[in-house]
C-alpha cells in the first residue's frame, strides 16, 4: 500500500480495501537515502497501527539493493540501505523486511552467494539485535538474479554468522517462473515439500500472491491477476487452504487500478483469494 502523505496513511488505504494484513515501503522505493523517522512519525504510525487492527505488517525493501553486486560502491550502498531500512522497520514494529537477493552481475552464481551472504553478516553487525527479520524473496531469475532456486536460498542463509535473523518470502509468480509447478495440488505439494527438505518451513514467514504473465519455468517476473495468467486460480486454493500456512501473512503484489467494470483491482483480487479461502474450508488473513 502506498505511503503518501505519510507511513501511517498506509493503514487507511489497507482498511478501505479490506486487507487483514499490509506490505508498505519505509522510505522511498527510488532512493537510496532519507532522513531519519521522527518520534511524531512514529507516534502515528503506532497508533495508525493499533487502531486498524491490520497485521502483521512487513516492508518491502528499495529494489535499488543488490547484495550481490560486483561494483564496489554499489554493494557498500546496498548494504547501508538495508541496515538503515532494517532500522526503521525496528522502530516502527514490522516483523519482517523483504528483500531480492541481489544479481552477481556476470560473476557467477558461487561469487554472487558469497556477496550476499557477506553483506547480510555486515548488516547483521552494523544494527545488532533487532526485532524485524530480513526475509529473503524468491525470484523469477530473470538475466543474473540469485534466489531463483532453493538451494541457492538455503546457501546464502547457511553462510550466514546470524541465520536466526533471517527467514524467506515466496512469490508464487517468481515460483512459478522458476520452474516450480503449482498448478495441481500434487505439483503444489512437491514444490513445498522441496522448500521444506532445502530451506524449511519453519523459515517461511511471508507469501506474496500473484499470478503470472509467463509460462512455467520462463524465468520472467511479470505479475498477473489472480486467475488472469498462467498459474490460474487453482494454484492459489491450495496455498490458501494449506494449514501449515494459515498464520503466514499473504500479500497481494497484483497489478492496480480498475478493472474493465471500473472495480478496484485491489478488492477485486482479494474477494478472488477470500472466496477461495472459503471454498478450501476456511478464512485465510490476506492482504
Amino acid at each position: 500500500m502506498s505511503i503518501a502523505g505519510g507511513l501511517h496513511r498506509a493503514f487507511d488505504h489497507a482498511r478501505r480495501a479490506g486487507c487483514d494484513c499490509l506490505q508498505v515501503f519505509v522510505k522511498n522505493q527510488r532512493q537510496w537515502r532519507a532522513r531519519p523517522l521522527e518520534a511524531e512519525q512514529v507516534r502515528l504510525w503506532k497508533e495508525a497501527a493499533e487502531r486498524s487492527g491490520i497485521a502483521p505488517v512487513v516492508a518491502h525493501a528499495t529494489y535499488l539493493i543488490n547484495l550481490a553486486a560486483p561494483d564496489g560502491a554499489v554493494w557498500e550502498k546496498s548494504v547501508g540501505a538495508l541496515a538503515d531500512e532494517l532500522r526503521r522497520c525496528h522502530e516502527l514494529g514490522i516483523v519482517g523486511l523483504v528483500v531480492h537477493p541481489g544479481s552477481h552481475g556476470g560473476q557467477g552464481d558461487r561469487a554472487g552467494i558469497r556477496r550476499i551472504a557477506r553483506a547480510l553478516d555486515r548488516v547483521g553487525s552494523r544494527t545488532g539485535p533487532v526485532g524485524t527479520r530480513v526475509l529473503l524473496e524468491t525470484t523469477a531469475g530473470q538475466g543474473t538474479s540469485l534466489g531463483w532456486r532453493f538451494e541457492q536460498i538455503a546457501e546464502i542463509i547457511e553462510r550466514t554468522c546470524f541465520p536466526e535473523r533471517l527467514g524467506v518470502c515466496v512469490d508464487t509468480c517468481h515460483l512459478f517462473a522458476a520452474g516450480y509447478d503449482l498448478r495441481t495440488q500434487a505439483a503444489y505439494e512437491d514444490t513445498l515439500a522441496e522448500f521444506d527438505r532445502i530451506v524449511g518451513l519453519g523459515r517461511l514467514a511471508c507469501c506474496h500472491v500473484n499470478d503470472s504473465v509467463r509460462e512455467l519455468g520462463s524465468r520472467v517476473d511479470r505479475h498477473a491477476g489472480l486467475g488472469r495468467g498462467m498459474l490460474g486460480r487453482s494454484a492459489f486454493r491450495w496455498l490458501v487452504g494449506d494449514e501449515r500456512l494459515a498464520a503466514v501473512p499473504k500479500i497481494l503484489e497484483t497489478p492496480k487500478g480498475l478493472d474493465e467494470r471500473g472495480r478496484d483491482l485491489d478488492r477485486v483480487n482479494l474477494a478472488a483469494l477470500r472466496r477461495l479461502a472459503r471454498a478450501a474450508g476456511r478464512v485465510a488473513g490476506t492482504a
